[in-house]
């Protein structure tokens, strides 16, 4: 069985990138995406040379640090300029929740999509506990909500 994986490398390095791509589907960062392509070189270096574990490693490693560093930052930037582009942040803007506590002008928690998220009120009003609200703006971590069935103005 050893000699079998020793001769066949190029198999666990396929594993290994079938894996970590599979897993860039869960995270959307596309940093086990670089990996993954790092273990494809190694793969290849296995399929030329089986016995040469310390320069497929080596390849690997430094294919994948090369894509991270190198190509990772560009594929980023072009997605995040694409049109219809946005974070998981910006999605929380419109999206309606249910005050925990009291929000006040400048404290208070949410509970939004079964997630608690800091929070104040969008126009320094009072918020009773279990009042349905709406996200009207994001400031960092902490959303700024209004009383989802009070008009805007009262």
């Amino acid at each position: 069985m050893l000699e079998w994986l020793s001769a066949n490398g190029w198999v666990i390095w396929l594993v290994v990138a079938g894996a970590l791509a599979v897993s860039e589907m869960l995270t959307l960062d596309l940093t086990l995406l670089m990996l993954a392509g790092g273990a494809l070189a190694g793969g290849a270096v296995a399929l030329i040379l089986p016995g040469a574990l310390p320069l497929q490693i080596l390849v690997a490693v430094a294919t994948a640090l090369a894509m991270l560093f190198l190509l990772r930052p560009s594929m980023l930037r072009r997605l995040r300029s694409s049109p219809g582009y946005r974070s998981s942040a910006d999605k929380l803007l419109g999206s309606t929740g249910v005050a925990v506590g009291e929000i006040t002008p400048t404290a208070g928690e949410v509970k939004i999509g079964g997630e608690v998220w800091s929070a104040r009120s969008y126009d320094g009003s009072l918020i009773a506990p279990g009042t349905e609200i709406e996200v009207m703006e994001r400031d960092g971590v902490t959303v700024l909500v209004y009383p989802r069935h009070k008009p805007l103005g009262s």
